[in-house]
């Protein structure tokens, strides 16, 4: 993905249902963050129908990420019935998003989930502040990849993602934080994934087939435009997706 200065930065391309580039989306009634005991959806108080509308495009803006795994419901609010949970299964369904547990503190909203089979969890007590520092819920621990990620394959982690070897054409990386390739990064990839436009996408060799942050997406330009192979890193700069020398500055 090297290029000469001029065009080191390729036009991101947005959807347009998105939020202003400037930061990260989800900062509404619907939080939905990698923990460390998986993906925690919280869901805050408002009009229920348009909770339900946002976890929806929440969860349609990350198909390949959230398709096939577990979330952890949080409730906070105590007015939840055993049809409103109903039609959280049924959004989490139409994404194949499976349910896993529910927290709340709420004794009404607890026999409604027992009622549909929903495995409840006990909420976290929290922690007298020491010092300010991220709260523990907001912590995600990475994975280690060591081998090479071969066509038809894909990793997907709420976290960061390092992978010590290749990533081939054809294989996919998706994370909720962000991507460190030791080797040759030549497949699709997506850092962010939990719409956080800060995160990195870092490579000894940064060739993807296609590169994502947050709400960005980019296309590796054309290989005869090449002039040297170089470790590089990706991250978004006003408002595009750009690519520079991986330093240890």
């Amino acid at each position: 993905m090297a290029q000469p200065p001029s065009e080191a930065r390729s036009p991101s391309e947005r959807r347009p249902d998105q939020a202003s580039p400037s930061g990260r989306q989800g900062q509404g009634r619907v939080r939905i963050k990698g923990t460390r005991k998986g993906l925690a959806i919280t869901l805050d108080e408002g009009d229920w129908q348009e909770l339900l509308r946002e976890l929806d495009n929440r969860l349609g803006q990350a198909v390949r990420f959230f398709a096939g795994s577990q979330v952890n419901l949080r409730c906070g609010r105590g007015d939840i019935s055993q049809q409103d949970l109903q039609e959280v299964l049924a959004v989490l369904a139409r994404h194949n998003v499976e349910l896993a547990s529910l927290e709340t503190r709420s004794r009404l909203v607890a026999e409604a989930a027992q009622a549909l089979g929903i495995r409840l969890a006990l909420p976290e007590a929290p922690a007298a502040p020491l010092e300010p520092r991220t709260p523990p819920e907001e912590w995600s621990e990475g994975v280690l990849v060591h081998r090479t990620v071969r066509s038809g394959q894909s990793i997907r982690h709420p976290g960061h993602v390092v992978i010590v070897g290749d990533v081939n054409p054809g294989a996919e990386i998706i994370a909720g934080g962000d991507v460190v390739v030791w080797g040759r990064l030549l497949g699709v990839v997506q850092a962010g994934a939990l719409d956080n436009n800060q995160a990195i996408i870092c490579a000894l060799e940064l060739r993807p087939t296609q590169l994502r942050i947050g709400t960005y997406i980019a296309k590796s330009p054309d290989d005869s435009r090449r002039k040297r192979v170089q470790p590089e890193v990706a991250s978004v700069l006003d408002g595009q997706i750009v690519a520079q020398p991986w330093t240890s500055r």
